[in-house]
């Protein structure tokens, strides 16, 4: 039987990933669009198991919260991206760092 501690461990390996990715890569913004997604539900992975660890159903409502955030969060970068694309004819994050209104 798979354990909470197992769990856990992917939970971890996960957000390790994510981490790393974000770290290593800061050049391409999509990249780290999904390393924000990664993290995310790493975390989520978290709070399932601690929901049946505990027979307790409150974290499993939280993670339906948390999707539907990170859904609109990836909706909104997703077009925030394009529109950047169609202005600049690039995404890299070197060369986005300065706003002008």
């Amino acid at each position: 039987m798979i354990g909470l501690s197992d769990y856990l461990l992917v939970g971890a390996i996960l957000f390790a990933i994510s981490v790393a990715g974000i770290v290593i890569n800061r050049k391409n913004v999509i990249t780290l669009l999904m390393c924000i997604e990664l993290m995310l539900l790493s975390i989520n992975i978290n709070f399932i198991a601690f929901s049946r660890y505990l027979n307790d159903i409150q974290g499993q409502v939280f993670v339906f919260f948390i999707l539907t955030v990170a859904a609109a969060e990836a909706a909104i970068g997703l077009a925030i991206l394009v529109a950047l694309f169609r202005n600049r004819a690039t995404i890299d994050v070197e060369e986005l760092d300065q706003l002008k209104g």
